[in-house]
């Protein structure tokens, strides 16, 4: 079936449907140009006809996608956390590696405010699994030192 289509005031065609279909395609015929074939009453815009436009048509220029937020300075903590987990205590590293995992995917969905928080919570875990650690540290160096001055592992029978 043969189309012929209006563009700047233009009577053009005819042409087949799938050199009208290709030139939609490429946006050489617009949704809002007129269209015509044999059948129809009267010369339509070619985005009302469901036979061109299985669905409705998209605008001209679709919106710029936004950018992603990576790097928008919320850090993660994640190397931190990994390091107090393998080298302190584990068992408060792990929470410090959950909330650090979910930064980056809560900033790229563009909730800041979300990513701010598990950044904040992973923070705190590593700071008080670093701490516990020099804490633990501090207790044994001073234990190991009274049991070395007043001699607990000798035994005069």
């Amino acid at each position: 079936m043969k189309w012929y289509y209006a563009k700047n005031g233009s009577q053009l065609g005819p042409i087949d449907e799938a050199e009208l279909r290709a030139k939609l395609d490429l946006g050489e015929v617009a949704a809002s140009d007129l269209v015509w074939r044999e059948g129809l009453g009267d010369w339509l815009p070619a985005g009302k006809l469901k036979e061109l436009f299985p669905v409705s048509p998209l605008p001209a220029a679709a919106p710029p996608i936004p950018p992603l937020l990576v790097g928008a300075g919320i850090p993660n903590y994640l190397w931190q956390s990994i390091l107090v987990t393998i080298f302190c205590c584990w068992p408060l590293g792990i929470p410090a590696i959950v909330y650090a995992a979910k930064v980056d995917g809560l900033q790229q969905r563009g909730d800041l405010a979300g990513a701010r928080t598990a950044s904040a919570k992973a923070k705190h875990w590593c700071i008080v699994a670093a701490g516990s650690f020099l804490v633990g540290s501090v207790l044994w160096l001073i234990f190991a030192l009274l049991m070395a001055v007043f001699g607990g592992g000798s035994s005069h029978y």
